[in-house]
């Protein structure tokens, strides 16, 4: 049987603490490799929006899981598309890793070319939800119905605040697991950790190479509150 890395996602931390789609994503993988003769030898899970340029930065699951796929020479594979993006220009990055992945729902036969279609077509359909969404809110607003709940600028800081930190919690929680597997190899100090996370290519919080300081400070943020 050939081994396939597996990736699973979800988008909200609500389903992250619940596991609400993670063991439907885990089970269509399971089975997927059963059928194809495939094998998933290491899975990856993350909790983190598939939105925004940087996205891969802010996900260092999917950056291990393409590092671990490109030391087994095998591929990732996902239960559905949008679990890598719906962002045609992302799905295109991850083609440059020259690491194939395997869209369970799409079946084994899928190449890259009919990836990129797929991709662009659910960035498509997402583009006209939006667009259909602010058309209904601005016909709602020109009607006068008072949109939004407006807060004081204290408020609103401390509530950008909370979201900043639970971002960082949400990071560190992520990449924890990789810094785990470093530190099992024998690798202790925080400089060698953070040495290691960037010769596997894990980007920092900031997107940027690691420094001991932040691997400190990803210790910190990940324990338990």
């Amino acid at each position: 049987m050939q081994p396939v890395v597996a990736y699973h996602r979800v988008s909200t931390e609500r389903q992250g603490r619940s596991g609400l789609g993670l063991d439907a994503q885990r089970e269509r993988c399971v089975a997927f490799a059963a059928q194809n003769g495939f094998e998933v030898v290491e899975a990856f899970t993350e909790v983190e929006t598939g939105k925004g340029s940087d996205a891969l930065d802010r996900r260092p699951q999917l950056a291990a899981a393409l590092t671990a796929a490109k030391r087994r020479r095998c591929a990732v594979l996902v239960a559905k598309l949008d679990r890598l993006s719906r962002d045609v220009h992302f799905i295109a990055g991850l083609m440059v890793q020259r690491v194939p992945f395997l869209v369970a729902e799409l079946g084994p036969d899928v190449d890259p070319f009919m990836l990129h279609i797929y991709a662009a077509l659910a960035e498509k359909e997402r583009r006209m939800i939006s667009e259909r969404t602010r058309a209904a809110l601005a016909a709602r607003k020109r009607q006068g119905a008072r949109l939004g709940n407006p807060t004081n600028l204290d408020e609103a800081g401390r509530a950008g605040a909370v979201a900043t930190a639970k971002q960082a919690h949400h990071f560190a929680q992520n990449v924890l697991p990789i810094i785990q597997q470093v530190q099992a190899s024998g690798v202790n100090s925080l400089r060698g950790v953070a040495a290691a996370l960037n010769a596997r290519g894990v980007r920092s919080a900031r997107g940027g190479r690691w420094a001991a300081t932040q691997v400190k400070s990803v210790l910190i943020r990940a324990l338990p509150p």
